[in-house]
C-alpha cells in the first residue's frame, strides 16, 4: 500500500510539473504601467484572449506610468501603459539598455477633479484654486476649504491623489502647479485609483483627481467638479467637452509604448494590431474618448513601418489637442 501511495505521489508530481510546463509554454504578452490606461488595455486583453481561445496569455499590471517605464526600459515587459508621454530620463534609460520603442496614442482622457457627493457648496473650481490647494507651499497651511476660497466653509480639506510614479500626477502638477511632480506631500497617495475613489467617497471634506473612467464607474459615490477653462467657462468633464477642446487644460492623450524588438514576436504583434483595430469601441465602453478612425489607421501604418521614437519633447506636455496630436503622428 505504501509503495502504491509513493507511485501515485510520483505520478501526481509529474503531472503537476507537466501542467506547469505547458502553462509556462503559452506565449505571453507582458504589460504594466498606468492605472489610467489600465481599463482600456484590460478590456482589449480580455477580448483578445477570448479570440485566441487560450493560445495567448496577456498580463496587465498597475505600477503607474513611471513604474511601468522603469520595467519597460529594463526589458521586463513588452508594452508600457502611459498616461503621459515618455520623459527624457526614461528615454535615456531605454537608450542605455538598447531598447527602442513605438509610441502609440490610444485615446484621450478627461482628468477629473472629484469631491464627495454630499459637498454642495463647490459649484466649480479654477486652476488658480487648484494650485492654491496642491502647490508645495500649501502643505500644512491650506488645511480647510475656506483657506482656498473665503466663500467656502470652515471644514477640513482632505486630499487624495495619484502617487509620484503616476503619469496622472505628472500631468496634473504640470497643468495646475506649472511644474511636473511639484506638489504638497501631505495627501493620501496611491497608484490604485480605486483607493482614491474610496477615500473621497467616504470623506465629506475629500477632494481628489484621477482618470475619467474611474469617475464614470462611480458617479453615485462621487461628484465631478467643473473646471474653469482658459476662456473663463466652467466645463464638466465629458466626451463632448474633450472633443471640442473646451475641457482644458485637463484633457490629455493616453498611450501604449511597445518594445520594437518584442514586436517581432507574433503574439505581441497580433495583440498590438488587435488593440488598434478595436480601441475605438473598447475606449467608449470604459468611458474614455476614442481618437478619430484616421488616428488608429495611422498608428497601424506606423506599426507596419516600424516607426520608432516619440513625437513629444520628453516632458509632461500640457494642452495638446486631438488635432495637434494627429498632425504630429502623421509627420513622425
Amino acid at each position: 500500500m505504501k509503495r502504491n501511495n509513493t507511485a501515485m505521489n510520483i505520478l501526481a508530481g509529474g503531472l503537476c510539473a507537466l501542467l506547469a510546463t505547458a502553462a509556462h509554454a503559452v506565449p505571453t504578452v507582458r504589460i504594466d504601467g498606468s492605472s489610467t490606461v489600465f481599463p482600456v488595455t484590460e478590456a482589449v486583453a480580455e477580448d483578445f484572449q477570448k479570440s485566441k481561445r487560450g493560445a495567448v496569455r496577456v498580463t496587465v499590471g498597475i505600477s503607474g506610468t513611471g513604474g511601468g517605464f522603469k520595467k519597460f526600459c529594463r526589458g521586463e515587459i513588452d508594452i508600457s501603459n502611459a498616461s503621459r508621454p515618455i520623459l527624457e530620463q526614461e528615454m535615456a534609460a531605454c537608450k542605455a539598455a538598447g531598447i527602442e520603442y513605438l509610441e502609440l496614442p490610444v485615446a484621450f482622457d478627461a482628468l477629473t477633479v472629484v469631491v464627495n457627493p454630499k459637498n454642495t457648496f463647490i459649484k466649480q473650481i479654477t486652476v488658480a484654486e487648484l494650485k492654491r490647494i496642491w502647490a508645495p507651499e500649501a502643505q500644512g497651511k491650506v488645511m480647510k476649504w475656506r483657506d482656498v476660497n473665503p466663500a467656502w466653509p470652515d471644514q477640513a480639506l482632505k486630499l487624495y491623489g495619484p502617487g509620484a510614479d503616476s503619469g496622472t500626477f505628472d500631468y496634473f502638477t504640470e497643468a495646475v502647479v506649472g511644474k511636473a511632480k511639484s506638489s504638497r506631500g501631505d495627501f493620501t497617495a496611491s497608484e490604485d485609483d480605486n483607493v482614491l475613489v474610496q477615500g473621497v467617497s467616504s470623506d465629506l471634506g475629500g477632494l481628489g483627481y484621477f482618470g475619467f473612467a474611474y469617475y464614470a464607474e462611480n458617479t453615485k459615490k462621487l461628484r465631478a467638479v467643473p473646471v474653469v477653462n482658459p476662456k473663463g467657462l466652467p466645463v464638466a468633464p465629458s466626451m463632448e467637452a474633450v472633443l471640442s477642446g473646451a475641457y482644458a487644460p485637463l484633457a490629455r492623450p493616453i498611450f501604449i509604448y511597445v518594445n520594437a524588438k518584442e514586436l517581432g514576436r507574433p503574439e505581441v504583434r497580433e495583440f498590438v494590431d488587435y488593440y488598434l483595430k478595436n480601441a475605438a469601441k473598447l475606449t467608449r465602453e470604459v468611458k474614455y474618448v476614442p481618437l478619430p478612425d484616421s488616428a488608429y489607421k495611422q498608428a497601424l501604418e506606423n506599426v507596419a513601418k516600424g516607426k520608432k521614437g516619440t513625437v513629444f519633447g520628453g516632458h509632461a506636455e500640457v494642452g495638446v489637442t486631438i488635432e495637434e496630436l494627429l498632425r504630429r503622428e502623421a509627420k513622425q
